[in-house]
């Protein structure tokens, strides 16, 4: 009996360049290929939460060309002191992360992890952090975790410091791996970054960080996927580098894909509780019609089951 379930498709997507990467895409194909710059490693996590409309994620605007877009989800690059210092850890081992992240390197994996909950912290207040493995810290809107924010952010203090001072341990079992991207070869920066997923805590509001945070707010992902040939994202972050672009000029196809799967999903627990195979994609960059674009292979099923039956 043929099987009800969604077939498992490859299938190659194109995605418009930001303006602002064309001079350097174009001088790829002009000069011949080079040896692509060395890729830093960078964590990324895609913050989720229901609502009336749909599953919502968290959304800002990171300025100066960031590798992973003008809009995208919080993030950045591991830093390679503090995030492999030891930590409290609850859930996962190291070991098992790798396992699931497909690396031998388990202090390399434990690395990804720490920088993804203090990328979030960061970025957004959100602390993947409690006393045990069934706790999780409260607040998110005093003076006191402000300044906490700003002093990791600053690197005045280390963020396995503040966790001690806390008396917290990180919770990585409320984190779910989703894919692992790399930047294409032509650009100037470039990362690999390993994408992560969470639900909003209950206890925790999300805001920007303050001094340093230009735009952030939850999106709606069917909405956003449903107006992606429009500017109302750009327009919405309002900055002089996404005011009238599109979602593939504003973003990432990183950014695109994973708010596909989301609109596609049966809301925060199944898309979190989804098995996703080990991905790895790599945009490449192509000619069409003259134009340069990034060509990148997909899957073509939904995560966490469809909205619409049968799709």
């Amino acid at each position: 009996m043929p099987s009800s379930a969604s077939p498992l498709r490859q299938t190659k997507r194109l995605f418009r360049l930001p303006p602002d990467q064309l001079e350097a895409a174009r001088s790829w194909f002009d000069h011949g290929e080079r040896t692509p710059r060395k890729p830093r490693y960078a964590s990324s996590v895609v913050l989720i939460r229901d609502s009336p409309e749909g599953t919502q994620t968290y959304l800002g605007y990171r300025s100066g060309s960031s590798p992973l877009g003008a809009i995208a989800f919080p993030g950045g690059t591991i830093d390679d002191e503090a995030d492999f210092e030891p930590v409290p850890w609850y859930g996962p081992s190291a070991a098992k992360w790798a396992q699931m992240m497909g690396l031998e390197d388990h202090q390399q994996a434990r690395a990804f992890v720490v920088a993804a909950i203090r990328e979030l912290f960061e970025e957004t207040g959100i602390l993947l952090a409690g006393q045990d493995e069934s706790s999780l810290v409260e607040g998110g809107d005093s003076e006191e975790w402000m300044r906490a924010r700003l002093a990791v952010a600053e690197q005045e203090k280390s963020f396995p410091q503040l966790l001690d001072r806390w008396g917290l341990g990180l919770r990585t079992d409320l984190l779910k791996p989703l894919s692992r991207w790399l930047s294409p070869d032509f650009a100037h920066r470039r990362f690999d970054t390993r994408y992560f997923a969470a639900a909003q805590p209950v206890s925790q509001q999300p805001s920007l960080l303050s001094g340093k945070g230009v735009w952030a707010s939850w999106i709606g992902a069917g909405k956003v996927i449903a107006e992606r040939s429009t500017s109302s994202l750009g327009d919405l972050a309002d900055q002089d580098d996404t005011r009238g672009l599109n979602l593939s000029e504003v973003s990432s196809p990183a950014v695109e894909t994973i708010l596909e799967k989301i609109a596609s999903a049966r809301g925060c627990i199944a898309y979190l509780s989804h098995k996703r195979p080990l991905r790895v994609y790599h945009p490449e960059l192509v000619l069409v019609e003259g134009e340069p674009m990034l060509e990148v292979e997909t899957l073509t099923a939904p995560e966490g089951g469809s909205l619409q039956r049968g799709r």
